[in-house]
């Protein structure tokens, strides 16, 4: 029996979500010879908090679950202690400073992720599994379609013996003695961005929106090819049968919220910009690559919205995420391409990542001319006010920041570039390093 981490991070009411998430780590534990380790990362108010504890309190124990509820304070502590056991060189960023990028005060996507990441690592699992707050299960036939089932099927194995347990394989035959690091799926219902009232309102202005995250020597085509299939995930079709395809998998076709990892996530952290969608994805576009293997499956995930999103204040605050996301693509795009030419020279003989080489490309992009991101920063201020209302309201907060948004998206690849530097001393760290601080006797 081996223990594997299913993790919720979380930062709103989620108590359905919660009850759903355990029966899918009892579904885990029941139905494989593993450990379940249910992490709940809670950023919630406190009122919040006491109700999701009552969720956790109140459930019925489940053999080979175990449940590790979290709020802010806890998981400070338990990233100081791990910072401290690490011993991190002077020319790395200091405790504050770290601790600061694997726990901001901002909404961060990726440092929520990587908190996850060393926690796992602490609990002594093999593989991580996510899931977000804002999401369900499926249901067939009455039951609920749980993507852990592919998860635990082939993570981690060679490729060559985890095809027996997939429908399809696509793979060259060097591909094949390789592990498999990640499985994966998408989601169905709404867009992943909340963004479907810019194309009900001015479908012209949608296109030229979303195509600012393609880089700018993509053809038309290539653009109009990117916006029909982006934030889509796999549309609206309910499922109705099982299908695994083990192949190099597409980052395009997974959501974050339908993810599992084994051994990349030790290797390498994702970004941990704040206040910035589309910050974790990094490593799905490492893997690929890379050429590591990974299972496409089908049982999708329900995206939905919470209803903080349609408030005046929670409208600004995902508006200027989504364009900070712009922002970052500069960047992104540039170590992506460096990447994919790399290919599995990315990868030692053992098939894990050469660190050094991630860490030189992530800093090269830092020298990029950021012309580009001012021209995205015109496109949006242009499309916007031409959107009008609260859109347009938005427009003048961004013309406020210009100067302060094309800072933060450089500065943010740095630290990306110093915590891929600390990332190695952090887990060996949280590997000998208590979730849960013992009391002084």
């Amino acid at each position: 029996m081996h223990r594997i981490c299913l993790t919720l991070p979380t930062n709103r009411a989620c108590a359905g979500t919660i009850s759903e998430i355990r029966a899918e780590a009892a579904y885990a534990a029941g139905h494989f010879d593993v450990e379940v380790h249910l992490l709940i990362l809670d950023s919630a108010e406190r009122p919040v908090f006491a109700e999701h504890a009552k969720v956790v309190a109140e459930a019925q124990p489940v053999p080979n679950v175990l449940v590790h509820h979290l709020d802010e304070a806890a998981q400070r502590d338990f990233l100081r202690r791990v910072i401290e056991r690490a011993e991190l060189p002077a020319e790395l960023p200091g405790p504050a400073a770290l601790l600061d990028l694997m726990l901001p005060s901002g909404v961060s996507y990726g440092a929520c992720t990587n908190r996850a990441f060393l926690l796992a690592a602490a609990l002594g699992c093999r593989s991580v599994h996510r899931r977000d707050s804002d999401s369900s299960y499926q249901l067939h036939d009455g039951e609920p379609v749980f993507p852990i089932h592919h998860e635990l099927a082939s993570l981690g194995k060679r490729a060559l013996d985890a095809a027996a347990g997939v429908c399809e394989t696509v793979l060259e035959p060097d591909q094949e003695q390789r592990p498999v690091v990640l499985v994966g799926s998408s989601f169905v219902g709404e867009l992943s961005v909340d963004i479907s009232e810019i194309q009900r309102l001015d479908p012209e202005v949608y296109h030229e929106v979303v195509s600012l995250w393609a880089p700018f020597d993509r053809s038309a085509q290539e653009k109009r090819e990117l916006v029909e299939e982006s934030f889509r995930g796999a549309g609206t079709e309910p499922f109705t049968g099982d299908h695994s395809l083990l192949t190099v998998v597409d980052p395009m076709r997974v959501d974050m919220c339908n993810v599992s990892f084994h051994q990349v996530h030790e290797q390498v952290p994702l970004p941990p910009a704040t206040d910035t969608i589309g910050s974790d994805y990094f490593l799905l576009h490492l893997v690929r690559d890379a050429q590591l293997p990974g299972v496409l499956h089908n049982r999708n995930i329900v995206n939905f919205y919470t209803g903080e999103r349609r408030t005046d204040p929670g409208f600004l605050a995902y508006q200027l995420r989504f364009a900070k996301f712009f922002l970052s693509m500069l960047y992104f795009n540039a170590i992506y391409r460096a990447m994919a030419e790399a290919g599995p020279s990315l990868l030692d003989e053992e098939y894990r990542v050469r660190v050094g080489a991630v860490t030189a490309l992530v800093r090269e992009s830092v020298r990029l001319d950021r012309a580009e991101n001012t021209s995205r920063l015109d496109v949006l201020d242009r499309c916007y006010r031409r959107l009008g209302g609260r859109y347009a309201a938005f427009a003048d907060l961004l013309a406020g920041r210009r100067g302060e948004l094309l800072d933060e998206a450089r500065s943010d690849i740095e630290d990306f570039a110093r915590l891929i530097e600390a990332w190695e001393p952090l887990i060996r760290a949280s590997k000998a390093t208590s979730v849960h601080q013992l009391p002084s006797r």
